[in-house]
């Protein structure tokens, strides 16, 4: 099974420079839990719901002052919308993260998958 037959597509993503707090309103307003932070159309970062609370808020930054680079996670984990579910597997488990950005050939983020998505696959095809 491909990536791009599970994976969350027309992916939002947010630029280095914005706030937390505009970074927490579009993954509220989107119901997602990250977001590709993009220069141009290339991911230069990823930033999480936990990134913020964690990274920031936690720690006394003002979000409404605080950068997603100042926060974002730096490594960027991908695969492209052709590859095997199971080569996503592996890499979100060798990393111990529960999200990958999905990219084009050209490697600009097309969507994003998670641990969810895959469970959810694997619930429907039954055993």
């Amino acid at each position: 099974m491909r990536l791009s037959s599970i994976m969350t597509g027309s992916v939002q993503s947010v630029a280095p420079g914005a706030t937390l707090a505009e970074a927490a309103r579009k993954m509220a307003s989107q119901d997602i839990g990250s977001l590709p932070v993009c220069s141009g159309r290339s991911a230069v970062g990823i930033i999480t719901d936990r990134d913020i609370t964690v990274r920031a808020v936690a720690r006394g930054l003002d979000p409404n002052r605080t950068s997603v680079q100042d926060v974002m996670t730096r490594e960027v984990l991908s695969c492209r919308a052709d590859s095997d579910v199971e080569e996503a597997c592996r890499l979100m488990e060798r990393n111990h993260v529960r999200r990958i950005v999905v990219t084009d050939g050209n490697d600009a983020p097309i969507g994003v998958v998670s641990l969810g998505d895959i469970a959810l696959r694997l619930r429907s095809e039954g055993p």
